[in-house]
């Protein structure tokens, strides 16, 4: 009987885990894109049509390597943190950088 029970407390404990990272995997990899989009967008030295674009195609690289760092982490609060971090740091970036020229 214990034995049964520690399988579903694992089982309950890995699907923790897979849920976890998939949500870092998942809403990370498009809060990243998104805020990477916004911050090169304003900081990259070119007209603002073509900073727009080559930020937008530089998010598109960025969030399956979010997707990628998710399910490599160590444990999944340690993804979440790394993509808390990274987002974090984008957000900063795209509020030193003010509003768009």
């Amino acid at each position: 009987m214990a034995a049964g029970a520690k399988r579903r407390q694992a089982g309950w404990r890995y699907r923790g885990n897979v849920a976890l990272r998939t949500l870092a995997g998942t809403a990370g990899a498009y809060l990243v894109a998104a805020l990477a989009a916004a911050m090169l967008a304003r900081t990259l030295p070119m007209s603002r049509v073509e900073a727009v674009t080559s930020a937008t195609i530089i998010a598109y690289l960025a969030a399956p390597a979010v997707t990628i760092w998710a399910f490599l982490a160590r444990g999944p609060w340690r993804a979440l943190a790394g993509v808390a971090l990274v987002a974090g740091l984008l957000a900063l970036g795209a509020w030193i950088a003010g509003p768009p020229a």
